[in-house]
């Protein structure tokens, strides 16, 4: 067996909004198709990924290094020990060779879309969910069923006033979700705090709010807000400062005892360890969320994985950014702390299969074979016209 193409096309999913850093008015990503001369019900095995929203397409490193590279390599390399399916661990190693360590930069970006193609491929050949793969293979081969998902939402959008934010934040609370996400650090700290203020004039009890400055702050003003938020009972003050600047990191918790959040801008378990050897992090309260599609995919998450493991984190710590399938299998078949969620946004790649809903904040997966994009309409449109 073997991979016969690899197709890669950029597609926008660009919006008005914006967070604390950028806007998305000219943002894109990349799909892919992994196609292999595997047949099922008369038809090739088609595995499919695209990257997480906030980083751009990286279809010329795909076209110039990555893919080739498998391509080229003899396609019985690229296959387990049965010899009947394709084996993750060496494709990625095979789009890695020649490459220098460190600089993860956008290059962890297209192997890690490209890795989820793969893994949607490998799990459709075996005819299973992949979190039930995941499962077998790396957990005890019971998932969880049952996935905590989160609303990310609350961006800038131009002309939107405290009321029409407020009806954003019930519309998600009337689909399910009992977290809701907005953020911070796009405006004054007056006006962020109204707008959490009329946020959590809309919640329940048992409802929070996290916040996310999407690295937007210097030590002075992380330290500022830190202050000002410690008011409320948030479930997370995220991002703070620069995802690299550790120290910063480290500091805040003086400043802030509450849960914190980061991890989606570091895109390799090198990163990660750093992050957790410097950054302060606390795994009795703070979240993780790191982002296989961002870093290098589910090879190097497995390995980020093992790291936790070392420095005495659980897993359940982990709720990954990026609000895709992907990370929704893993969260099942891996036993993850849940998994981010866009219900309006960067649509048709957000959100679940069609006819899955989010009750008191979970989702059920559903048994879909591979990653289940099969199952959501409007985004296998778009993935069969890039493999037919």
């Amino acid at each position: 067996m073997r991979i016969v193409e690899i197709r890669e096309q950029t597609l926008p999913i660009s919006s008005s909004i914006r967070n604390a850093y950028i806007d998305f008015s000219k943002m894109t990503l990349s799909l892919v198709a992994v196609i292999t001369d595997v047949i099922r019900d008369g038809k090739p095995v088609v595995g499919y990924g695209f990257n997480s929203n906030g980083r751009y397409g990286q279809g010329t490193l795909m076209r110039e290094r990555f893919i080739p590279r498998v391509l080229e390599a003899d396609p019985g390399s690229l296959v387990d020990d049965s010899g009947n399916n394709l084996d993750p661990h060496k494709i990625w190693a095979a789009m890695m060779t020649n490459e220098k360590p460190g600089g993860h930069g956008e290059r962890s970006v297209a192997v890690g879309t490209i890795d989820m193609a793969v893994w949607d491929a490998v799990a459709k050949i075996e005819g299973r969910p992949l979190f039930q793969l995941l499962a077998d293979r790396y957990g005890n081969g019971r998932p969880e069923r049952k996935v905590f998902v989160y609303a990310a939402g609350g961006y800038y959008h131009p002309g939107q006033d405290h009321e029409a934010l407020k009806d954003e934040m019930r519309s998600y609370i009337d689909r399910g979700y009992t977290v809701v996400k907005k953020k911070i650090g796009g405006a004054s700290l007056d006006e962020d705090l109204r707008r959490i203020d009329a946020i959590l004039s809309v919640l329940q009890d048992g409802q929070k709010l996290a916040v996310d400055a999407n690295g937007r702050f210097d030590l002075d003003t992380a330290i500022r807000y830190a202050k000002a938020l410690s008011q409320y009972d948030l479930f997370w003050y995220e991002e703070a400062g620069d995802p690299l600047d550790f120290e910063l990191q480290a500091t805040l918790r003086n400043y802030y005892d509450k849960p914190m959040a980061t991890g989606e801008n570091l895109f390799s378990m090198q990163d990660a360890r750093n992050l957790i050897r410097y950054g302060g992090m606390r795994p009795d309260r703070d979240w993780l969320q790191f982002d296989c599609a961002l870093s290098y995919g589910l090879v190097e998450y497995l390995r980020t994985l093992d790291m936790l493991h070392q420095h005495g984190w659980s897993r359940t710590r982990c709720i990954p950014h990026g609000g895709h399938q992907m990370s929704l299998n893993i969260a099942a078949g891996l036993g993850l702390g849940g998994n981010e969620s866009y219900p309006d946004l960067f649509q048709p790649f957000g959100g679940f299969p069609d006819g899955v809903k989010v009750e008191n904040g979970y989702v059920t997966m559903p048994d879909l074979p591979g990653i289940g994009f099969e199952g959501k309409a409007d985004l296998f449109r778009e993935m069969q016209k890039l493999s037919s």
